[in-house]
């Protein structure tokens, strides 16, 4: 993000109101805001309610999602691994060569390649914490693949996020060990990334798929792992994704979880952004349609820890068109972020009122910018 004395200024006059059309694209090119989209949040979208799809006639291909992506006014675009692989999860070189002419088509830069490793059955029991000792080394393989994926197609990040590893039951698997397998899996995808000059980020979530608990299901235990790897391999190239919703699942303060992993010395390698309520499922809404006060105090604490990567949609917006759905999150984020900024603008006066600690005062110094600036 750039940020210098005359944008900021600029905020106070020029971009003060509701931001839309033109004047919001000028807003994110003023401060070089990085603002991409998981293909997913363009095609179609199903669940256990309604099998079929809620829009079963969208084109769901890659090519569509990518059209849909660039036709809501996003500039970056994150991938699943499996786009690229065949059944027998190997790569098939002509579909990354058919994405890169895509990209090239679309005007759209690949940020990050995701691992799947969670919608095919063969992981049920888990990936790199499988039970089966053949299986784990099939995880492997297609974690470390996917890094190699990630670097011909020009992504800067690999991220696992490890859907199928964890429990439903008590007792139902040696907690220790599968922790040890994790952080195994974990080391060997820094190394790879570090070889390739690629960041390493792993996703943490409470639950679900698995219902009991996933196996890294706070961000702050990610940081952790993070912090212990780097410290092993001498070089900052592992660090985590952090999805806003999966914040809300354990109901931690999302912008404390970001001066956390700033103290740990653990990079923010990608955000995605949504919403969900407190203590709720990871509903991947539109981003900005909830808690206000805690959706500009997240971002105002990424701008203040100096974060310079994307800001993602990962959102399934089942019964809304979505192109309108990806444009609607960008133009709430963008409005919200230009709060954050100004409030960052008057850092001093919202540090002299917390030095007092005086509650209504810093209330005080923020309330105009987060309800009418």
């Amino acid at each position: 993000m750039r940020i210098t004395k005359g944008n900021l200024q600029k905020l106070e006059e020029y971009y003060r109101g509701y931001l839309e059309g033109e004047k919001l694209e000028e807003f994110f090119k003023d401060f070089d805001i990085k603002f991409a989209c998981g293909h997913w949040a363009a095609g179609d979208f199903k669940d256990r309610f309604a099998t079929e799809g809620y829009w079963p006639e969208l084109d769901s291909s890659i090519e569509a999602q990518m059209e849909r992506v660039a036709k809501a006014g996003i500039k970056g675009i994150e991938f699943h691994d499996v786009l690229f692989l065949n059944e027998n999860l190997k790569v098939v070189e002509d579909r990354i060569q058919k994405v890169k002419e895509l990209l090239e088509k679309y005007e759209l830069t690949p940020t990050t390649m995701n691992v799947n490793m969670f919608t095919d059955p063969r992981w049920k029991l888990g990936s790199v914490t499988n039970p089966k000792k053949e299986v784990r080394e099939k995880a492997l393989e297609v974690l470390l693949q996917a890094a190699e994926i990630a670097k011909e197609l020009g992504c800067s990040t690999l991220s696992f996020w490890p859907g199928q590893d964890g429990w439903d039951y008590n007792f139902e698997v040696n907690y220790g060990r599968s922790f040890e397998w994790f952080i195994e899996a974990c080391r060997e995808a820094a190394k790879r990334c570090k070889e390739l000059g690629l960041k390493f980020g792993i996703e943490a979530k409470l639950k679900e798929p698995k219902e009991g608990n996933m196996i890294v299901p706070t961000t702050h235990l990610a940081g952790w792992i993070a912090y212990v790897i780097n410290k092993e391999l001498g070089a900052q190239v592992m660090g985590v994704t952090i999805d806003y919703g999966h914040e809300q699942m354990y109901a931690v303060e999302p912008a404390f979880t970001v001066y956390a992993l700033y103290k740990m010395g653990v990079p923010i390698t990608n955000i995605h952004i949504n919403t969900a309520k407190l203590h709720s499922n990871d509903e991947d809404r539109v981003f900005g349609t909830g808690d206000i006060w805690r959706f500009v105090d997240y971002l105002y604490a990424t701008i203040d820890v100096g974060y310079d990567g994307w800001y993602s949609e990962d959102q399934f917006t089942y019964r809304m068109d979505p192109v309108r759905a990806m444009a609607l999150s960008k133009e709430l984020f963008g409005n919200l972020m230009k709060k954050a900024l100004i409030i960052y603008a008057h850092k001093d006066e919202l540090e002299d009122a917390r030095a007092k600690g005086d509650q209504f005062e810093v209330i005080n110094v923020v309330k105009k910018y987060i309800l009418s600036f």
